[in-house]
């Protein structure tokens, strides 16, 4: 039997919670027991009455939670605020975005946490299904805070994403084609948007062509090409993803600075480190800063806006994967798992993720050697 611990999100504005109710209710039926901060779910509007119902023990502070749990679910990467609380050996699931942040790894490794990251989760047939229901989200709140972000008040251009009989459509350049590029085509098409999607991918363009019916403008980039959409573009999406590594800059400042003034740059790749030169991570207290003339929206944790959606859609992926790991333990569901296998990042001090490694020059170690 696993105690597992459940505390509140302290990010700005996450209101998220990392297990639902009749999440616990499944985790207690399998003879775990479920400690939940007081609180932690009224973001995503689960009172605590109804974990209480769901077998679960709630508890009025963070700092119980940590003491009493062995095993620590979350949403969010731990901030220094929360390291504390951690004891050596204990273990964590969560999202962990490692490769944009020295100073965690080199924290969970110095604590000995034992730690698997829901963004590097990997089926056989290389599905992220942790990482995919948040890709959906931000993909489709790309496009509704980039419309927000056009509004003149808001420091925008004055465009309508659609505009309307007789004006132009505004249009939007979505860098990559994956699961978030998608979703935010899906929008911006329902918006009315002129739409172009680059991807180094042929067969995924062909395969959007078909879902989309023609209806985006399908580009295989290369740095000429690119710079001359973006140039166009009253909004820029960057979703690119390199599962578990660093993103990769794809946007220089000099590029971006040739948009129209007024335009903007969504770059839900932040949580990786940003795939524009000119990214830094915001929060949605304060989710813009204008850059080159160009209205950038880098909120490091966009699902976090819709917190209800989020917690239903993500919970519901993540809790196969949190009973086996309240099972087995970290250790146990890694050998047992080889999507938690894929996921393992740090064990007893080692780290077990090559891109995290190589993105900060620290020693890697292969996961089967550090589960022996």
């Amino acid at each position: 039997m696993s105690v597992v611990g459940v505390p509140a999100e302290i990010k700005d504005n996450e209101n998220r919670v990392a297990l639902q109710p009749d999440g616990a209710a499944e985790l207690v039926h399998a003879g775990h027991e479920v400690v939940v901060q007081a609180g932690a779910g009224l973001g995503s509007r689960f009172a605590d009455e109804e974990f209480v119902a769901a077998g679960a023990t709630v508890v009025a502070s963070a700092d119980e939670v940590f003491e009493r749990a062995d095993l620590i679910l979350k949403v969010k990467e731990p901030v220094a605020a929360e390291y504390h609380r951690f004891r050596e050996g204990q273990q964590l699931f969560t999202y962990l975005h490692l490769a944009a942040d020295r100073p965690l790894t080199e924290f969970l490794l110095e604590r000995k946490i034992d730690a698997i990251a829901y963004e590097t989760v990997q089926t056989p047939d290389r599905r992220l299904p942790l990482l995919t229901p948040m890709s959906e989200v931000a993909g489709r709140m790309a496009v509704q805070a980039a419309a927000h972000h056009l509004e003149s008040p808001r420091g925008g251009s004055g465009v309508l994403l659609g505009g309307v009989p007789g004006t132009p459509a505004a249009k939007v350049t979505i860098i990559g084609g994956g699961v978030a590029g998608t979703e935010a085509a899906k929008i911006a098409v329902g918006m009315r948007a002129i739409v172009r999607v680059f991807d180094t991918n042929p067969s995924r363009l062909a395969y959007l062509s078909d879902v989309f019916e023609g209806r985006l403008d399908l580009v295989v980039p290369n740095k000429a090409r690119l710079a001359s959409y973006i140039a166009d573009s009253d909004v820029l999406i960057g979703a690119v993803l390199v599962p578990g590594a660093k993103a990769p800059k794809l946007v220089s400042r000099e590029t971006i600075a040739t948009m129209r003034p007024g335009s903007v740059a969504v770059d839900i790749a932040i949580d990786q480190g940003g795939c524009f030169e000119t990214s830094r991570a915001t929060t949605h207290s304060d989710p813009t800063y204008v850059e080159e003339g160009v209205v950038h929206y880098c909120v490091a944790n966009i699902p976090g806006a819709v917190a209800r959606t989020s917690t239903l859609a993500l919970t519901s992926a993540t809790l196969p994967y949190a009973v086996a790991v309240a099972k087995d333990g970290v250790r146990g569901a890694a050998r047992s798992s080889a999507p938690l296998a894929a996921g393992l990042t740090t064990l007893a001090g080692a780290l077990t993720n090559e891109p995290v490694a190589a993105a900060h020059g620290l020693a890697f170690t292969p996961t089967a050697d550090a589960l022996g």
